[in-house]
């Protein structure tokens, strides 16, 4: 006689079979959900888990690819030729289980990533009531990657696709948002917009680690920022961190609301640590679990957090290697651009340089610049008119990307320089429509002569030039334009774009 096996044994041998149940299931990460957007005209992966030898099938617009799981559990098919689709349409995976994602449209599919300005939703931007009521955009998805910085790469991740409506676009990545619409009048088909953002975020969480310490010049700096991050979630730290904690609220407790308001409450270093995540921790967190969905291109707007003397001289080192990793793990040079950081009062901070760094990193083929110097705010880090940048990226990708006619790709670029007598020439690309003052006259320029002493300049335009000079410096040898915090944008082109703020020398 069979006796029946203890309560206990009978739990114990579930928990142990569901891991095993759970493995012999096709899976697939968060990405692939109900309202996505698939890239068209492009080879489209599709990926998962599944039981190690488990064929996998997927179908989708009339095709059917398959897969045997590998012995890892992973498996990868691609799709094909998929071309423009408003009509919904419904991707079946098919193994032991079958997975049904609905409401899938084709169109274009941007991936967005950075800190807070592109994280900054549409509810917190200019006119936010005139734009919500205007969102009914049901073929504009958004999709935000949830997952936090990790150690190790993450395959699944977090998040969902979310349809444009009013009552949704309050949650989308304003800046996203703005170029996605422009694209999507334009072209007239679906557009997908992947935003992968966390606030006070460095660059360096952003590039893989391995890449970072394979280069011999930023590999000094990635063991300094690893050392600060082993520092501030030492014993020692969260010490400190507890008892200006009591501290603050025994003080709070005692002086009310009022005290509540005016002192600052310590921050965790903890969980300021994990949001930020070590040296590439929110690459492996938050962009691996997206490798190798399909997209057109990448928008990249952060530069803030690397703004402080002495890290903003390596930003275009470390801008030129995310640009060239994150090609190389999808497979091909997709089109990427990025923000320059806008004007801003940024005290203690060198927003000029990494200005400048940003401007370098153009000769990497294949990028472009939204310049922004004119539409920011002194005492705001976060500036609300985040139409304008996505007006600007949607100009650089219509013209450059898709090969559609407009005003302009881009704000003047300086293309070189010469001294002639007591005046400096600057040559201009991408001066659309002509260089034009905005203003009365330009302003924000200043000259040095071999003493490196600064004087204010005036100058002129010249065609495709502006010529620069001051009557206090009789022999000049170099130029600058807007290299400031704060600068006030007087060159503009005849598309309305302001000019980049610029240098001709190197000195320190």
């Amino acid at each position: 006689m069979k006796l029946p096996l203890p309560a206990y044994l009978v739990y114990l041998l579930v928990l142990l079979a569901a891991p095993l149940a759970v493995r012999a299931e096709v899976a697939l990460p968060a990405i692939f959900s109900d309202h996505m957007v698939l890239q068209r005209d492009v080879r489209v992966p599709v990926w998962g888990t599944a039981a190690p030898g488990e064929q996998v099938a997927v179908t989708f617009a009339g095709q059917t690819v398959s897969a045997a799981a590998g012995a890892d559990g992973r498996w990868l098919v691609a799709l094909t030729g998929l071309k423009a689709a408003a009509a919904p349409q419904t991707l079946t995976v098919k193994g032991t289980n079958t997975i049904e994602i609905r409401d899938v449209l084709v169109g274009e599919v941007w991936l967005g990533s950075g800190q807070s300005n592109m994280a900054m939703t549409v509810a917190r931007s200019k006119d936010f009531e005139t734009e919500q009521r205007a969102a009914t955009y049901p073929q504009i998805r958004h999709f935000r990657e949830d997952s936090p910085a990790a150690a190790a790469p993450q395959r699944i991740g977090k998040g969902r696709w979310v349809v444009c409506a009013p009552d949704t676009v309050g949650g989308f990545s304003a800046a996203l948002y703005f170029f996605g619409r422009e694209l999507h009048r334009t072209l007239g088909v679906p557009v997908g917009l992947i935003n992968s953002s966390v606030g006070g975020t460095p660059i360096e969480s952003w590039i893989d680690p391995a890449a970072q310490k394979a280069d011999p010049v930023l590999r000094p700096a990635v063991l300094a920022a690893e050392q600060a991050h082993a520092a501030a979630v030492s014993p020692e730290a969260m010490q400190r961190y507890e008892r200006a904690l009591a501290a603050w609220e025994k003080a709070a407790k005692a002086g009310g609301d009022a005290k509540r308001k005016t002192a600052k409450k310590p921050q965790n270093p903890a969980e300021t640590a994990a949001r930020k995540g070590d040296v590439g921790g929110l690459f492996l967190g938050k962009i691996e679990p997206l490798i190798p969905y399909a997209f057109r291109g990448a928008l990249w707007y952060q530069g803030e957090a690397n703004s402080v003397p002495g890290k903003a001289a390596l930003y275009g080192r470390q801008l030129e290697l995310l640009v060239r990793d994150w090609r190389t793990r999808w497979g091909h040079e997709f089109p990427f651009a990025w923000v320059q950081l806008p004007n801003f009062t940024g005290t203690g901070r060198d927003w000029p340089t990494v200005r400048e760094q940003m401007l370098r990193t153009l000769r990497v083929p294949r990028t472009g610049m939204a310049i922004t110097i004119d539409v920011g705010e002194a005492g705001d880090i976060h500036p609300k008119d985040k139409q304008s940048v996505g007006h600007r990226l949607a100009l650089w990708a219509l013209g450059t990307v898709y090969g559609r006619k407009v005003p302009a790709t881009s704000g003047p670029l300086p293309a070189g320089h010469a001294v002639r007598g007591h005046e400096i020439v600057v040559s201009f690309r991408h001066v659309d429509g002509g260089l034009t003052a905005k203003g009365v006259s330009l302003a924000g320029f200043v000259v040095a002569g071999a003493d490196r002493v600064w004087k204010p300049a005036q100058a002129r335009i010249e065609g495709d030039n502006v010529v620069i000079s001051s009557p206090e410096v009789a022999a000049p040898v170099a130029a600058r334009y807007a290299w400031e915090n704060l600068p006030t944008a007087t060159l503009f082109n005849g598309a309305g774009l302001p000019a980049t703020p610029f240098r001709t020398d190197d000195w320190d």
